[in-house]
């Protein structure tokens, strides 16, 4: 039975952004919605009415009305809001009102701090958007950025985004054949580019990273350098791309500071002076149509070329508005705090924040730099509203006994996130130990594929333990067993069987509708499958266990391995931890496999894999007893933070390491080399 360990306020709807677009709701359609429940169900029955609603609630600005909400309710491809024309970047410009209020807050291990007002991003952008005119960038051409998440990669977004370009991104730590891989499926035209970082105390140049990505992009026009205040290009380098040395042809080769300079008058990141006159700064948008093409995401490519995933500016923009202000409520004088990378979808949410006239705290480095509290630190200097963080993370500060209210000032967090994999039961626990029934814990769960949480929290809902609240708005949010029936209390595919705005335009390249369809369409026809694996509960909560394909099927059971990090996480000895399951093909129990990665100097003893085992029998069953306890010193990470389940089965099972990861996919490019070892060595011992 699910376990509340937070009721929803009795001041929620008076005082909270989604309690007065309930109160909006009512007065509009003349209902008399009173909760969470009756204001989720209105959402996913009538949900042209809901939309279209969020649209008016939030003053969309289109160029051109739209004729209806939604041609008709099928999947995939399903037509939204079809004869409207907007632009996304019109809406993360702020208000008039906001000209000076604070927009950016850039922290940095490579530079100084600073911060941008709505008036100086305006005014930058609009000078980043005269120098892409300049570099003949037009509506539905590439411009990608191999950036930190600093605000030129914001700038250059918006400012793309503003002429009908469509935005993609790496972070620049990712390897030459992970951005190539990405980038050049899209064919861009211009190329925004750092050429060397610090992270934590280490300095790291990328200019021959940087070379070779370029000469593998035969599209590019122009290689715009950003200057990031530690390596610079060399004249040897812009040489060889102004001549075409070693390329197909030459590339002109033009620095971030002198886009636009002429037309715009300012440099706002690369000047001492105070705000500039916005007189200069005029700004237009290109209108396009509700579908067109605002960015493309990618998926996390470890186990084959990532798919280049198009989210467009209509779609983007009402779910952005709906999550943003009704889940996160966030609005005017918040301030988002969310570590990420330019390479990960909760980036694209964080610069979000903007939509709905809040600010955000961008950050750059090792998030545990110069020590394990320092992402607390930037969200008190901040003065954060609502901050996020990895799972991971939360229960690292638990287990380390980090007291965040007690250290630092964090009295403005209202609400605290967390994505990117299960949160244990303890991690809930912990969160409102520390803050407090005031603030809400809202751990969520969605990703790349629909740029946003498919399940979530809300102010007007209650807090479950080690569980998500409910599906978000607009979501209709289900689990199937095998034959497409919907089941509760019980694990099954977690699907969507209505469209939502964010579902993506299509895959980029050839085929790539086809290929789209297969990706989320095949299994249930009509119907959205998601890949996770999740559990509704009939008394309210939802559990996600972990992707489908990671499920292990222990006998017939089925096990999601979430159940045995929720478990493993707590035990002070474990660092990390990784699981497996090795099907038996006579339909017996198989082998399962749990890789331990202990804490520094804490050795595997057969003591503490005894405890292990007693703890998984005890606090799960006894199905969860692994065959083998396998010790490890680093668990895998995809660059999103995941951990690569898959892949290690199949190295296991004897797929050769390049089937089944791009070594640039991973956050260490090594860290699966000990599990080739442990597969061939485990080969040797049967076969002998």
């Amino acid at each position: 039975m699910s376990s509340i360990i937070r009721e929803v306020p009795s001041n929620a709807i008076g005082n909270s952004r989604i309690g007065d677009f309930l109160s909006w709701v009512n007065e509009k359609h003349g209902m008399s919605l009173t909760n969470w429940s009756e204001l989720y169900t209105w959402s996913v029955t009538d949900i042209e009415d809901f939309w279209a609603s969020v649209w008016i609630y939030f003053d969309v600005s289109s160029h051109t009305p739209y004729e209806s909400v939604l041609e008709e309710r099928v999947m995939p491809h399903a037509k939204w809001f079809t004869g409207a024309t907007l632009n996304y970047a019109e809406h993360s410009l702020g208000a008039p009102e906001q000209a000076g209020d604070l927009a950016v807050t850039a922290v940095s291990q490579t530079r100084d701090d600073f911060t941008l007002t709505f008036d100086e991003l305006r005014a930058e952008v609009a000078r980043v958007r005269s120098g892409l005119i300049s570099l003949g960038v037009t509506k539905g051409d590439r411009v990608v950025g191999y950036l930190p998440n600093q605000p030129e990669a914001l700038v250059a977004f918006l400012a793309a985004a503003s002429l009908g370009a469509i935005w993609a991104s790496c972070a620049p730590e990712f390897g030459t054949q992970s951005v190539i891989d990405r980038f050049s499926q899209v064919e861009p035209t211009v190329l925004l580019a750092i050429s060397g970082y610090r992270y934590g105390a280490k300095d790291v140049e990328r200019s021959d990273e940087l070379a070779e990505v370029v000469a593998a992009l035969p599209t590019l026009t122009h290689l715009v350098h950003v200057d990031y205040g530690l390596f610079s290009l060399d004249s040897g380098f812009r040489d060889a791309f102004i001549t075409g040395t070693g390329l197909d042809h030459p590339i002109a080769v033009v620095d971030y500071a002198e886009l636009g300079a002429l037309s715009a008058g300012v440099d706002v990141l690369n000047t001492d002076e105070s705000s500039p006159d916005t007189a200069l700064t005029g700004l237009e948008f290109e209108p396009v149509p509700f579908d067109h093409p605002l960015f493309i995401l990618f998926s996390s490519g470890t186990t084959g070329k990532p798919k280049a995933i198009v989210h467009s500016h209509g779609g983007i923009l009402l779910e952005t508005l709906k999550n943003h202000g009704l889940h996160f409520d966030l609005g005017p004088g918040s301030q988002f705090c969310w570590f990420s990378t330019t390479a990960w979808m909760m980036w694209n949410a964080l610069v979000g924040g903007l939509v709905v006239g809040s600010g955000i705290v961008m950050i750059d480095g090792n998030p545990n730099y110069p020590d394990s509290k320092e992402l607390w630190r930037i969200a008190a200097k901040a003065r954060t509203t609502l901050m996020g963080m990895a799972p991971g993370a939360i229960m690292s500060a638990r287990k380390e006994g980090i007291c965040p209210r007690e250290d630092f000032d964090l009295a403005t967090v209202e609400q605290f996130g967390a994505a990117g994999s299960p949160l244990p039961a303890e991690g809930f626990e912990w969160l409102m130990e520390q803050f407090g029934q005031d603030v809400l814990v809202n751990v969520g769960c969605g990703g790349t594929d629909v740029c946003t949480g498919i399940l979530q929290g809300s102010p007007l809902a209650p807090v479950y333990s080690g569980e998500m609240t409910a599906p978000s708005l607009g979501f209709a949010a289900k689990a199937y067993d095998s034959n497409g029936q919907e089941v509760l209390d019980e694990l099954g595919e977690l699907v969507i069987t209505e469209p939502v705005p964010s579902m993506p335009v299509t895959f980029w390249g050839a085929d790539g509708d086809d290929r789209f369809e297969k990706a989320y369409f095949e299994k249930f026809p009509g119907v959205w499958q998601h890949g996770d694996w999740v559990r509704f509960s009939s008394d309210g909560g939802v559990v996600v266990t972990g992707r489908s394909d990671a499920t292990l099927n222990r006998g017939g059971v089925r096990l999601g391995t979430a159940d045995f990090y929720s478990v493993l996480d707590t035990l002070d000895e474990v660092a990390d931890s990784l699981v497996i399951h090795l099907e038996d093909p006579d339909g017996g129990m198989g082998e399962l496999v749990v890789f331990v990665q202990t804490e520094s100097g804490v050795p595997l003893t057969g003591e503490l894999s005894m405890r292990v085992r007693r703890e998984l029998k005890t606090r799960l069953s006894p199905r969860h007893i692994p065959d083998e306890i396998v010790p490890v010193t680093k668990v895998p990470l995809g660059r999103t933070g995941k951990k690569l389940e898959v892949p290690v089965k199949r190295i296991v099972q004897g797929a050769a390491l390049d089937e089944v990861a791009s070594p640039g996919a991973l956050q260490d490019p090594n860290s699966l080399d000990e599990y080739v070892a442990f597969a061939e060595a485990r080969r040797e011992r049967d076969s002998a």
